[in-house]
C-alpha cells in the first residue's frame, strides 16, 4: 500500500503554510515556537514529509486551534 497520499500532503502544506504566514510568523519562528526543526517546517511546507500526530497537534496548539479544527481545513483543501 502506497504510504504517501499526496493530496493529503499538499493539502497540509498548504493550510501550514497558510496559517503561518496569516500569523505573521516566518519558518524559524514557527520551527522554535513548536521544537522543531527549520528544515523540518520547510519539509512540511514543500511537501517533501508528512507530519506525526505529535507534530500536528503542536502545530495547532501554537494556531491556537484543536488538531480536529486544522485537520477539518486540511481536509476542506483537498482538491
Amino acid at each position: 500500500m502506497e504510504r504517501k497520499n499526496s493530496k493529503l500532503t499538499g493539502a497540509f502544506a498548504k493550510v501550514l503554510k497558510g496559517r503561518r504566514k496569516s500569523a505573521g510568523l516566518s519558518q524559524e519562528e514557527l520551527a522554535f515556537r513548536v521544537n522543531l526543526s527549520v528544515s523540518y517546517i520547510s519539509l512540511l511546507e514543500t511537501e517533501n514529509r508528512q507530519p506525526t500526530l505529535t507534530v500536528i497537534g503542536a502545530i495547532a496548539a501554537e494556531f491556537g486551534i484543536s488538531i480536529s479544527e486544522f485537520m477539518s481545513e486540511v481536509e476542506q483543501s483537498i482538491v
